[in-house]
């Protein structure tokens, strides 16, 4: 029984809603004049565009740790999640999850049984890390909904190294268990935001007899510019309405994530929706932090594609480069009733969002003990009435859509403490974008690295045990995508780190200067000799076997001088080391695999193998190093290695060699034909994976991984930190 007897502020917290009163002249205009006009915005809510951003501007010179943590503390809804989480016993229960199931508990999403034969089939757009799919997944069990459920989502793939790591969400804990469900599109990217991604996604469902359920999650970090986060998220906005009108079926529901809605783009997609759908409600879920623009469009009762495919086929031709370029509709196109309606919705969220932004301003001046008490009661008010209101049931593990994850993900608790939150304000943001490089590095923006020097082999003490695991080399494939130009992100490694990384190659690069680190030292660092590797290398190997040594031909002399049984494969360094591509170049990628191949043509059963390696930052390269965890009794690396693999950084150091099955020699042998071939027809396409990545991320091979990037990595940003730094120094005699 639901106790009405709340205070008034919560019951306003969860009564955000709108409701546009459709009327008859509310139609779309001739498919000719869809597309074909200039942007021209209404001076109406303009005003209240700049009057929100006036208000969000008293915010530019607050500290972001600080105010977060205020605004955390402020927020009515704050002890929700973690209650829910306990009390239903919820999969990936976030903030996200929360807000769905409040939204399904208001509006009929799901179409009556009488219509679904059964059967429910659901598209999830831009949905990491997967809450609304595990939000619905405890709906449907939860109130008993007996169907076959089916779901296929999308989002940024977080495995695909070009993508941004600044604009995916990190947390890929149900990814990594439920990849056949994802679809990443032709270029493996996951981008929505191309007419090639629409077709590939029609075939990817088109087993579905029916979609009756689209959600569109999408947004990023608009920190940068956030009065304008409308027009830079109003391209994204598109591409999800036009793949949802061109893959719902007639009386299906559409749920999109939008922010303010003042700029003429914004009209237009609401009008769109209203004259798509019977019904069109805007909420603002309680659950959703009151002082941010953010608000949920649910669109009710499509009436179908074929009642507007002309104008979806010419939406669709504007996906891409095209998106933004021109109007959706012309002002003439748009009813007077309707924009009416649509400055009374604005409004009405724009009193509520300001309203809150202002007494959170207040409260962060000055907040006595009363304050602390009144807003500690309607925190815990908000869990009763949430509890209360949307019938939160407990649901046993058994019920998750992941029961017992079969892999890990790149989600390691062990990094996250490492990633810096940010701690300065917008201003201070602002400030530090428009530094130069010298400038960044003169006022300390190096520090923490400058005085990391290396003391001994930064691989020493991590090793990785071959796995006795079965291989299954019949469930693997080459995975071809668009050819990278650079390194955006890592499953197997910190992408802060990587992205610091990038950032110091780039400005080095702007400043004209050509990295090499070979012709980078730092003396106080500790550079392992070839005789110290030899010494590290025999503490691994057993007597009387043999060790084939790639490159390092320093290594290989001390063990020819020692009398040790030895080979040596020569290895050329790659032309350009240090890169935005790193690890990701296709012909390094050839060259890596044709060493191992021939490595395994030389060794024999108990050997030892000594790999250079620039990184492993990309999934073919952890491919690689997957395959020789697989046929090593152990792996260890020694870092910095540059002064013994001239062009390269880390030496792979492999114990106890054990054949490969003649499966995987021929998985192998296709894949460096697939390689080759590539890379001489200088193709745009590239072997992007080649080992499942459910394979890649389990375990300890993942945080072995994670160390040896990261050991690179840091060693890298050191010496070239002390580079720059003594760059800026002034020019006078040392002695």
């Amino acid at each position: 029984m639901f106790n009405c007897d709340f205070p008034p502020e919560i019951k306003s917290l969860f009564n955000k809603q709108f409701k546009y009163n459709k009327q008859e002249d509310w139609h779309l205009p001739q498919t000719s004049e869809i597309l074909s006009s200039d942007h021209k915005e209404f001076s109406r809510l303009l005003i209240l565009k700049e009057s929100l951003n006036k208000v969000k501007n008293l915010l530019s010179d607050k500290k972001l740790d600080d105010w977060h943590r205020h605004t955390s503390f402020t927020n009515k809804a704050g002890k929700i999640v973690p209650e829910v989480r306990r009390q239903a016993n919820a999969e990936l229960c976030t903030q996200a999850w929360c807000k769905f199931h409040e939204i399904i508990c208001r509006y009929p999403l799901l179409p009556s049984t009488a219509l679904w034969s059964y059967e429910l089939n659901t598209l999830h757009l831009c949905e990491a890390p997967g809450a609304f799919i595990s939000s619905l997944n405890h709906y449907l069990k939860t109130q008993d909904v007996r169907c076959d459920w089916n779901w296929v989502a999308n989002t940024l793939n977080p495995y695909h190294e070009a993508n941004d790591g600044l604009v995916m969400i990190a947390d890929d804990r149900l990814i990594a268990n439920t990849l056949p469900w994802w679809y990443f599109g032709p270029d493996n990217t996951g981008d929505i935001m191309t007419t090639r991604y629409l077709d590939g996604l029609q075939k990817f469902i088109s087993n579905m007899s029916s979609l009756h359920l689209v959600t569109a999650d999408g947004s990023f970090d608009c920190q940068g510019n956030p009065g304008e986060q409308e027009t830079l998220v109003y391209p994204l906005h598109f591409c999800e309405v036009v793949t949802c009108l061109a893959m719902l079926s007639p009386g299906g529901s559409f749920v999109l994530k939008m922010f303010t809605l003042f700029q003429h783009s914004s009209v237009n997609l609401m009008y769109l929706l209203n004259c798509c759908f019977e019904t069109v409600h805007l909420i603002k879920p309680g659950t959703s932090k009151s002082g941010n623009s953010e608000v949920y469009v649910v669109c009710l009762g499509y009436i179908g594609r074929e009642a507007i495919q002309g104008h979806i086929e010419k939406m669709i031709a504007h996906l891409g480069t095209e998106v933004g370029v021109k109007s959706l509709f012309s002002h003439h196109s748009i009813p007077a009733s309707f924009l009416q309606c649509h400055w009374e919705c604005c409004s009405y969220f724009y009193d509520h969002q300001t309203h809150t932004i202002l007494e959170n301003l207040k409260l962060f001046s000055h907040m006595d003990e009363e304050d602390k008490l009144h807003l500690n009661m309607l925190r815990e008010s908000a869990v009763s009435y949430y509890l209360q209101r949307f019938q939160i049931k407990y649901i046993p593990r058994k019920h998750w859509l992941v029961r017992k994850p079969r892999v890990g993900c790149s989600f390691n608790a062990r990094w996250m403490g490492t990633r810096n939150r940010r701690t300065d304000t917008y201003n201070e943001r602002k400030q530090l974008e428009a530094l130069t490089w010298s400038e960044k590095v003169t006022q300390g923006y190096f520090t923490s690295f400058l005085g990391e020097h290396v003391t001994s082999n930064l691989g020493k003490g991590c090793f990785l045990e071959g796995w006795n695991c079965e291989m299954k080399p019949e469930d693997w494939y080459c995975l071809q995508g668009q050819r990278l130009s650079r390194i955006h992100s890592s499953s197997f490694c910190d992408c802060e780190l990587l992205n610091k990384y990038n950032e110091t190659i780039e400005g080095c690069s702007k400043g004209g200067s050509v990295i090499s680190l070979t012709s980078l030292s730092c003396s106080s660092c500790f550079l392992q000799p070839a005789r110290d590797v030899v010494s590290s290398l025999l503490e691994l190997v057993e007597n009387g076997h043999h060790v084939l040594v790639c490159g390092a031909y320093s290594v290989f002399e001390v063990l020819h001088q020692s009398q040790l049984s030895s080979g040596f494969i020569e290895c050329s360094p790659p032309e350009h080391p240090v890169s935005l591509l790193h690890d990701g170049d296709p012909a390094y990628q050839q060259q890596l695999i044709s060493l191992v191949l021939q490595a395994f043509q030389q060794l024999q059963t108990g050997d030892s193998f000594l790999l250079p390696l620039l990184s492993s930052l990309t999934r073919f390269t952890a491919g690689i190093v997957y395959i020789l965890c697989h046929c090593f009794q152990i792996i260890s690396f020694s870092c910095p290695t540059s002064n013994l693999t001239s062009g390269t950084n880390a030496v792979l150091m492999c114990c106890g060699y054990q054949p490969l099955p003649s499966p995987v020699l021929q998985h192998l042998h296709q894949l460096k034909q697939l390689v080759d071939q590539l890379v001489s027809s200088a193709s745009s396409q590239q072997v992007l994976e080649f080992i499942p990545m459910e394979e890649l991320l389990k375990g300890y091979f993942l945080e072995f991984l994670w160390d040896l990037n990261s050991a690179i990595i840091r060693h890298n940003l050191h010496v070239i930190g002390l580079y720059e730094h003594d760059k800026t120094l002034p020019k006078v005699d040392r002695v």
